[in-house]
């Protein structure tokens, strides 16, 4: 019987399993990610009711609150724009 050794057919490629199992999960990755989407219905029973479709518009204190910060931000804006306004155009005497 002959003696074999147990080594790679290149001896220089000492990585090529490494590069096997690499290329192996790839492929599974590419399939998982090829896959359709499952139903997304099983996950409409997790959210909150005020958060599902059927629900129309927003809750009366997310509407306030929105208001509110609307009508800070303008005036922000305004004074930001009066100080400039007047930073830019002041008459030099």
């Amino acid at each position: 019987m002959m003696s074999q050794s147990v080594e790679p057919r290149i001896p220089g490629d000492i990585f090529y399993l490494t590069r096997v199992m690499l290329f192996i999960t790839l492929i599974c990755t590419g399939y998982v990610l090829s896959r359709p989407n499952p139903d997304t219905r099983k996950e409409e029973k997790l959210l909150l009711p005020q958060t599902t479709p059927e629900r129309p518009g927003i809750l009366h204190w997310q509407s306030k609150a929105s208001e509110k910060a609307v009508t800070r931000y303008a005036e922000s804006q305004g004074r930001k724009w009066r100080c400039w306004n007047e930073a830019m155009f002041e008459r030099s005497s």
